[in-house]
């Protein structure tokens, strides 16, 4: 069995398609990990979604903040914006199970064996890998319970700027998701700041890539979201696979047990 992780596929399913066909890559023998943002934005998120929830056990995959945004249209009320391409899933037949299965999907995958942490959009510095996947199975079971309708209506936002252990209710749901969804630029007490989406290099005053800060530990990180850095974080550690497939960049797919990446042209 071989393992693989790709980006954001953000609903480029025909590329996606591409890129495992250039592997092999069957569900029968391989698994296929998956760093958030599976839908929306691209042209075809329907069949991307039944695709990835096909694969059943040959997957493991973490929610980005495109994907919870579907389900706050479904749960929490609000409008699809503008650019959403997320008509064909709502109006689908088969739309409640799709749904149903994005929702018991995690914010956070540790692999001990391999010292590897999944999630959409990194792992800050002032968290352990064990507080990480406690903060996510919280929110985590939020999702898959009874309060998920006030989660996802109260959902958006930037506030709190800060972890803070005493942090209850929406709040602390709020700042954990965007600390595994949102962020880019940290500053040294754990603030976000999450308005900024350009380069490593552009980083608003006070912050950093969230990359860029020590860490207690040697777990390396698969993440997404961040198109900008097209996948250099100048580490090893840090491995950024959105490189922005969606936007006319490539889509990436990396061999778990080699760290050999493919990628397929989406221009």
């Amino acid at each position: 069995m071989t393992d693989y992780a790709i980006g954001d596929i953000q609903g480029c399913y025909e590329r996606l398609r591409d890129v495992l066909a250039s592997v092999d890559f069957s569900p029968s023998r391989d698994r296929l990990w998956v760093a958030g943002d599976l839908i929306n934005r691209g042209p075809s998120s329907l069949a991307t979604l039944r695709y990835l929830e096909g694969l059943g056990d040959a997957t493991k995959v973490v929610l980005g903040n495109h994907d919870l945004h579907l389900l706050a249209v479904a749960w929490g009320g609000h409008s699809p914006k503008k650019k959403d391409t997320l008509h064909d899933i709502l109006e689908a037949p088969d739309r409640d199970r799709l749904l149903h299965w994005l929702r018991q999907q995690k914010l956070c995958v540790h692999d001990a064996n391999r010292n590897l942490v999944m999630t959409h959009a990194g792992l800050p510095h002032i968290w352990g890998v064990e507080q990480a996947v406690a903060y996510a199975r919280e929110v985590e079971a939020v999702i898959q319970g009874s309060d998920a309708d006030e989660y996802f209506t109260q959902m958006y936002g930037n506030k709190p700027e800060r972890w803070c252990d005493t942090l209850s209710g929406m709040d602390r749901w709020r700042v954990i998701t965007n600390y595994l969804t949102r962020m880019r630029f940290i500053a040294p007490d754990g603030s976000l700041e999450l308005r900024a989406k350009e380069s490593a290099d552009s980083a608003p005053e006070g912050y950093a890539p969230w990359f860029s800060y020590p860490r207690q530990d040697d777990v390396q990180v698969v993440f997404g979201h961040w198109a900008a850095i097209e996948g250099d974080t100048g580490s090893d550690r840090f491995i950024g696979l959105d490189t922005g497939c969606v936007w006319g960049g490539v889509l990436t797919l990396m061999n778990l047990d080699t760290g050999e990446k493919v990628h397929c042209d989406c221009s």
